[in-house]
């Protein structure tokens, strides 16, 4: 069995879940998930737990109870926590800002960039330069992050572009005579 899936995912206060027939389902203060289980594992409670097994018999469920594990924490975390990703423009004119569910942004094109954000994700500019992306899904965030980057990631020499606030952008030397 995946040592992940060995410990167990711990329910906090408020949260409620529905384990029903292939899913689970998880309620909490900030929202509600439903995410899909397969054959190869049970998710089963036990107190204020949640344990993941795999079944005896089936192929990859030893692998899949320990990714099983980690996106039922995921959820766990979304509905309580939530998630959000930071990302930073750098160069000269690159400028964001947030209206409603878009994000338009400059980032040195001959037309603006504007991004329709999926239901669930909202973004908010704290600064012109500064995007944060927030969510409940992990997933669903870090998907809307990498193409909002994907619109001008960061080049190798200037270090121009959208980057991840975490990133580190190694620059390559200019040609020399």
């Amino acid at each position: 069995m995946s040592r992940v899936a060995k410990n167990p995912v711990a329910i906090p206060k408020g949260v409620e879940v529905n384990i029903g027939a292939g899913e689970i389902s998880i309620k909490g203060p900030l929202g509600s998930l439903t995410q899909a289980i397969g054959n190869a594992v049970t998710v089963e409670r036990d107190g204020d737990a949640l344990v993941c097994r795999a079944r005896e018999g089936v192929d990859n469920s030893r692998a899949m109870s320990g990714t099983v594990r980690a996106l039922v924490n995921n959820m766990v975390t979304g509905v309580t926590k939530g998630f959000e990703r930071k990302l930073t423009l750098v160069g000269v004119g690159y400028r964001a800002q947030a209206q409603g569910d878009k994000l338009n942004l400059t980032l040195g094109f001959s037309h603006p960039v504007v991004h329709q954000m999926p239901e669930g994700v909202k973004a908010e500019t704290p600064t012109q330069t500064e995007i944060l992306i927030k969510g409940i899904d992990k997933q669903l965030v870090g998907q809307v992050a990498a193409e909002v980057r994907a619109y001008r990631a960061p080049e190798p020499y200037k270090g121009k572009g959208v980057r991840y606030a975490d990133e580190a952008v190694v620059l390559k030397e200019t040609k020399k005579k």
